[in-house]
Formats: structure tokens, C-alpha cells, sequence
């Protein structure tokens, strides 16, 4: 009685072992580094990690090593000054092909990574960083599938004449087809051609009138692809201002949660992640004036009229010769003749082709460049709170074509090198496929996360002796033995959460000093459990074996329903609250475990066996 196999106690031993394996890498704490990578998803090579130390070496910077793990490279430094050195160095000299970011490295020594020991991540509360939550607008991708539709249905119809006008009303387009025959054949295009529209029900008094509109199914699929297109984009903006390990990530249907850890400047980074900015090349209207323009309040059939940003007006054709997404490549610099910013633009084909055609045709003419950006904001009037959108199209500059290019060529008149700079890293990264919004906004301090740590280790440790003291004055050897397995069930805990590579958040830290507390609950249901049947039954060995076998349902009872809670949090919560379902999920388990299985297997070691017992200390 009282008795484990050979086998049994065995492998409790070795999930123990395993734990602590796998918690020991958090035991050897991180190093300063610079982490290289390649822009998109290209890898490292050999040359490239003799090129880093080459710098590092030339530049004079003391550096503890430089590794290529994965697809990157990593340089570690003792103090944050190399750090800092090495960054702008090395972001130098490998140029934007490259790119360096401020990292924390795990300083787990080479024989415990190589059995696939890793640190714990920690969240941005521990790290330090800056917190976005973005929401997507939802009602400019409607607009722009309407705007789309648009133009497919006018180019469909034109080709046999079929309609009068086309034209857009809210949220569907309006067709007037000139008769009745031409009106259904129209129809047939249309339902053939365009299968994510569909004819709505409007009344009208005019029978050869339609109202056309976008499938459901259409609209769910323009939102889930505008969601993910923008993710995408925001992950190369994020990689263009060279951040180690950022989260980017959905959140419902319409937000991405955005967590650079270490970025302090929040306007650089809202700057460049809210911005929906793209180009267009226009010709300028060089017939007629824009001042007369302004004045009739007409603008000329095939002109629009635009400003530069010192509010001069330019009439410019409405055709536009290529835009921002035939942009494969950017980079910003300063014009040798004129000392000002510019920025350097390579087209792909489409594009290279179309600037070529026009530049052979309409030599000596000018060209001009106009910034489109795309703004949402939330506004609160009269009690009542609703988005409002704008456009700001503004002329950058508008030169005139001396000589015919196709692919590469430069666009100045920028006002500063900051604005071309960051002109280039937009145009690089892609534009966003919708307008998103900044709803909620956090920036920690370095010094905070450090002292988020600071003051939840100290709580996990003060929760942790308090437990211990009771437990030893109140049950004894046996409050002995539940301290053994409360100490082997944080073990556990970190060793899942390094195994997993899940995020330690402050709510996580809360979760797991809650844990600390409810582990020994397991233990107090046995243990008293265990003195009501020494009151009923002089046997011992059968009091202890009873103890653990009648409280067994009740502890697993208690946990189950405490499991279930925490996996609701975890389905429905966001962000922290995700954080702290993990770590009590992860505690309520192991905590079953050790104070089951393992403090029996403690207990059957002291009293178990044939052991015949006069009294027990607990």
C-alpha cells in the first residue's frame, strides 16, 4: 500500500527532468544585440557575416560574438553604447537592402539550444515598446469594390453601346440602358461576366433603369482580403523601420493589434504605419489655365484641378500614366545639381512601358507628380461620434520631360530629406489597401518594463514563501511535501510556457501568482482529508491512501470548472486577458499533477511500502 512501480516513479522523474531542462534556459537572462536580416525573405548567407564583422572590426566596436542562426545574423554587446554604435554602423554600411533592428538575445549556452532549450518571450509590458490597435475602414473597401465595379461594367456594355449611363448612387451603381432588348442583353453580360454582382430591387419609373449591387458573399471576401493585404503592408513598413520581433496580428474582422517592442518614438512609428499614401503621373493641361478655371468654376473636359502644396493651381489630364503599385523599388538620396532631396523610383513593365510610351510622345512637355494620402478619424460632435474620411491630393512638383525614360528616374521638389525618406520607405513597403484608424495607442518605457519585471518577480516570490511558511507550520513533513511540488509546479509552469514559446505578459505574471496560491488548495483537500480518516481509521497507511483517493474527484471537480473559465477567457479575451487565461491554464494543470501525483510519489517514498506506522506528522 502506498506504493509506486519502478516504472511509474521512473517517468515521474523524467517529465521533472524534461521540466527542468526547459526551464533552465530563463535561468542565463539576454544579451544586447543587433539582429541583420534581409529585406523580404531572402537568407543569409556566409559573406554576409563577414561583411558584419568587417564593419564591427573597422569601426572599432567590442562586440561578445557575431552568429548566423536561421536567416539571420546576430551580434551580441556587453553595454547599451556598442549597441547603439553597431546599429548605425551596420545600417550604413549594408545599405537598404538589409535590415537592423535592436534586439534582445537569449544568452542560452550552445549545448542546451542544441537540445531545443529556449527562453521565455516576453510581452511588451516586460519589454518595454509601442502598443497600436488599428481599425481597418471598412466603408472605403465597399466604396472601392463600387468604384471597381464600375469601371468593369462601362468597359463590358461599351463594346456593343448597350447603355445611356452609368453612373454611382450610395453603395450600388445605376444603369440606364437605352432599350428594352439592350437592357436584357446588358443583363446577361453582366450576370456572365460579373459574378460578384447582383441585380437589387429598386423601385424606379423608369423600366430601362437597374440597380446593380455587390454579392454579400463579394463584400465578406473584399474585407477579408483588404484585412490581410494591409498586414501584409504592415509588416514590410514595420521591416523598413527595422524592429526585432514585432507582432502584427488580426484581431475580429476589421483590427490588427501592432506591438513593436524597444520603439519609443510613437510619432515616427504612427507616421508610418497609419499613412495611405501612394503617387500618381499625370501630364499637365498646358492649354488651358487654371486660374480661369477657378474663376468659371468649370474645369475643361480631360482636365482636373489640382494644388501644389504652397496652394498654386495646376490643371493636370485626367489619364494617369502609372501609379504607386507599379513602384518595385524606392530609395531617397540628394540631387548632385540642385542640393535637394529626391527620391530614386524604379517601375516593374506595366508601368516602365506606359512612362516610355509617354515620354516619346509628349517630349518637352511637362509631367507632374501628385501624393495622394487617405485619412479616417473618429469625431465626436453633438454627443454624437462618427468616422470622418478625407483625401489630400497634393502636386509635389511638375517638370518637364527632357528626354525619354521608361523605368528609373528620380522625382524631386520634396520639402525635406525626412519627407523623402520617408516617402521612399511608403512606396517601398506598398500602400495600405484600405484606410485604417489609430483607436488605441500605449507606449512603455524601457525603465517601466524593467520594473513590470522587477515588481512581478518579487510578487511571484513573496506570494510563493507566504505559501511556503503555512503550508510547513500547518501540515508539517507533509506541508514539507506540498512545498516540493509547489516549487516542482513552477518549474513546470515556465518550462511549458519556454516549450511553447508563449508571450510572458504582466497579466501572465498574475496568472501564474494566482497559481501559486490554488496549487496547494489540491494538497489542503488531501491533506485534511487524510485527518478525518485517521479519526475514523487506525490504519495509516490506509488513512493516506484514502485521503488521496477520496479527494481526487473534488480536486478534479474544482479545476475542471476553474480550466473551463480560463478557456473562455482565452476564446474571447484579447491581449492581456489572453495572457493570463495561458499561464492559469498552463498552472491549473500542472498543478494537478504535482500535487496528485507527485506529492504522493514524495509521501510513498517517507511512509509507504510495509512500513508499519505509529504516527505521521502532518
Amino acid at each position: 500500500m502506498n506504493q509506486f512501480s519502478a516504472l511509474k516513479n521512473t517517468l515521474i522523474a523524467f517529465f521533472l527532468l524534461l521540466a527542468a531542462l526547459y526551464a533552465l534556459p530563463n535561468v542565463f537572462g539576454s544579451d544586447l544585440a543587433v539582429q541583420i536580416s534581409a529585406t523580404g525573405d531572402a537568407a543569409l548567407v556566409q559573406s554576409d557575416l563577414d561583411k558584419v564583422k568587417k564593419t564591427l572590426d573597422t569601426k572599432s566596436i567590442t562586440y561578445k560574438s557575431v552568429e548566423l542562426t536561421g536567416r539571420r545574423i546576430l551580434a551580441r554587446f556587453s553595454d547599451n553604447k556598442s549597441q547603439l554604435k553597431a546599429k548605425e554602423s551596420l545600417k550604413l554600411e549594408l545599405g537598404r537592402n538589409y535590415v537592423t533592428a535592436l534586439n534582445l538575445a537569449p544568452s542560452v549556452p550552445t549545448w542546451l539550444a542544441d537540445l531545443g532549450g529556449k527562453a521565455m518571450s516576453l510581452g511588451l509590458d516586460l519589454r518595454g515598446g509601442v502598443h497600436f490597435l488599428l481599425e481597418v475602414d471598412m466603408h472605403a473597401v465597399i466604396n472601392m469594390s463600387i468604384n471597381k465595379s464600375y469601371n468593369e461594367v462601362r468597359s463590358l456594355l461599351r463594346k456593343d453601346r448597350l447603355y445611356k449611363r452609368v453612373e454611382i448612387q450610395g453603395n450600388h451603381l445605376v444603369i440606364l440602358f437605352k432599350t428594352s432588348e439592350t437592357k436584357d442583353k446588358g443583363l446577361e453580360i453582366i450576370k456572365a461576366e460579373l459574378t460578384d454582382l447582383e441585380v437589387l430591387e429598386v423601385e424606379s419609373d423608369n423600366d430601362l433603369q437597374v440597380s446593380i449591387g455587390i454579392t454579400e458573399n463579394a463584400q465578406t471576401e473584399a474585407k477579408n482580403n483588404a484585412l490581410k493585404q494591409n498586414i501584409t503592408t504592415l509588416r514590410n513598413r514595420v521591416n523598413e523601420l527595422g524592429v526585432a520581433e514585432p507582432i502584427i496580428q488580426q484581431q475580429g474582422l476589421e483590427r490588427i493589434v501592432v506591438q513593436l517592442p524597444g520603439v519609443q518614438d510613437t510619432a515616427r512609428a504612427k507616421e508610418i504605419l497609419g499613412a495611405v499614401a501612394t503617387l500618381e503621373f499625370r501630364l499637365v493641361d498646358e492649354k488651358n489655365d487654371p486660374q480661369t478655371a477657378i474663376q468659371s468654376g468649370r474645369t475643361p473636359v480631360g482636365s482636373k484641378l489640382y494644388y501644389f502644396r504652397d496652394g498654386r493651381p495646376l490643371l493636370l489630364k485626367t489619364r494617369v500614366i502609372t501609379t504607386g503599385e507599379n513602384i518595385t523599388g524606392a530609395s531617397s538620396g540628394i540631387d548632385s545639381e540642385n542640393a535637394t532631396p529626391m527620391v530614386n523610383i524604379t517601375l516593374d513593365s506595366a508601368g516602365g512601358r506606359a512612362m516610355l510610351d509617354t515620354t516619346k510622345k509628349y517630349l518637352h512637355h511637362r509631367m507632374a507628380v501628385v501624393f495622394i494620402e487617405n485619412k479616417v478619424e473618429t469625431i465626436s460632435e453633438k454627443g454624437k461620434i462618427f468616422k470622418k474620411r478625407s483625401t489630400t491630393q497634393d502636386v509635389i512638383n511638375a517638370a518637364t520631360i527632357q528626354g525619354t525614360f521608361s523605368s528609373r528616374f528620380q522625382i524631386t521638389g520634396i520639402d525635406s530629406a525626412r519627407e523623402a525618406r520617408n516617402l521612399a520607405l511608403l512606396l517601398r513597403a506598398g500602400s495600405l489597401s484600405a484606410p485604417i484608424e489609430i483607436i488605441e495607442e500605449r507606449t512603455i518605457g524601457p525603465s517601466l518594463g524593467a520594473d513590470n519585471i522587477n515588481k512581478g518577480v518579487m510578487s511571484v516570490i513573496i506570494g510563493f514563501i507566504l505559501v511556503l511558511v503555512f503550508m510547513a507550520v500547518r501540515y508539517r513533513v507533509f506541508g514539507l511535501v506540498a512545498n516540493v511540488a509547489l516549487t516542482l509546479n513552477l518549474v513546470m509552469i515556465v518550462a511549458v510556457l519556454s516549450l511553447l514559446q508563449a508571450t510572458l505578459t504582466l497579466p501572465g505574471i498574475a496568472g501564474i501568482v494566482l497559481t501559486v496560491g490554488m496549487a496547494v488548495d489540491a494538497n489542503v483537500l488531501i491533506f485534511e482529508r487524510i485527518k478525518e480518516e485517521l479519526g475514523t481509521n487506525s490504519n495509516i497507511q490506509k488513512a493516506i491512501s484514502a485521503g488521496y483517493d477520496k479527494a481526487v474527484l473534488t480536486i478534479a471537480d474544482a479545476n475542471i470548472t476553474t480550466l473551463i473559465a480560463a478557456l473562455v477567457l482565452f476564446s474571447f479575451g484579447t491581449g492581456p486577458v489572453k495572457g493570463f487565461a495561458i499561464t492559469l491554464s498552463i498552472g491549473i494543470v500542472t498543478s494537478m499533477f504535482t500535487a496528485i501525483i507527485v506529492s504522493r510519489a514524495i509521501i510513498n517514498k517517507i511512509y509507504g511500502g510495509k512500513k508499519k506506522l505509529e504516527e505521521i506528522s502532518i
